[in-house]
């Protein structure tokens, strides 16, 4: 049997990891896309050792060209991606609500909303074509609990939750399986809950659940609770 091909868009030592990890454990190849080489090398380096067979796809989310590129040599080497996982570190200035510019919306835009749909306009076409396959995409809890001193990120994450669940809406009768993985957590080594490797294990049962939109991941009633106790400020 043909073994599938999980990609992850944004991979780095912690989530994706243990995305990659979890996939891994249950035959899938993986290939690694982010911005440095060095360091998707270590992490090939660290699947190897597990006897996943993983490659390395260096560039930067922001750049679309870049990105396109490298999911195209991705499945030009490992083959279509049946499963492909978005979920790119944090990186840019956070805004306050009312401090919002442009520039700061832009900046995380490009990087949550932009970076995704250029990913999943790679892999959507073979997906349908074949009548099957799965995107997961990661976001943080201010795409649904609103967040004055995450106000830019939220702005952007809020539209990537949008667009998903209108995908899987729309592709679902296609055969294909889009749904959102929101992380109200941070993410801690050896945790119950929120250890790479057992969040790993839920984007699996997910990707395993093609009926759900959603998994949620840590306590949004305690986020709900933090805003509140800041009072909406952003310092």
């Amino acid at each position: 049997m043909v073994a599938k091909t999980l990609l992850v868009v944004g991979a780095g030592p912690g989530l994706g990891m243990g995305v990659a990890r979890a996939f891994g454990r249950h035959g899938c190849q993986v290939g690694l896309i982010a911005r440095r080489k060095d360091t998707l090398d270590a992490l090939v380096g660290e699947l190897t050792a597990l006897d996943v067979k993983a490659a390395a796809f260096p560039a930067d989310i922001r750049d679309r060209d870049a990105l396109a590129s490298a999911i195209t040599r991705a499945q030009e080497m490992l083959g279509p991606a049946d499963v492909m996982e978005y979920s790119p570190s944090p990186t840019g200035s956070i805004t306050g609500a009312a401090q919002t510019t442009v520039e700061s919306a832009t900046e995380q835009f490009e990087l949550h909303v932009l970076g995704a749909v250029t990913a999943v306009g790679q892999v959507l076409p073979q997906m349908r074509a074949r009548g099957e396959g799965t995107v997961l995409l990661t976001t943080g809890v201010s795409s649904t609990v609103a967040a004055p001193f995450l106000a830019n990120v939220g702005l952007a994450m809020a539209g990537l939750r949008n667009w998903a669940h209108s995908l899987h809406a729309e592709l679902r009768p296609e055969g294909i399986h889009v749904a959102t993985v929101t992380i109200a957590s941070g993410i801690t080594t050896g945790d119950a809950v929120t250890d790479p490797d057992v969040i790993g294990a839920r984007y699996y049962d997910l990707y395993q659940h093609r009926d759900r939109r959603e998994e949620v991941i840590g306590d949004v009633e305690a986020f709900r609770a933090l805003v509140a106790e800041r009072g909406g400020g952003h310092g």
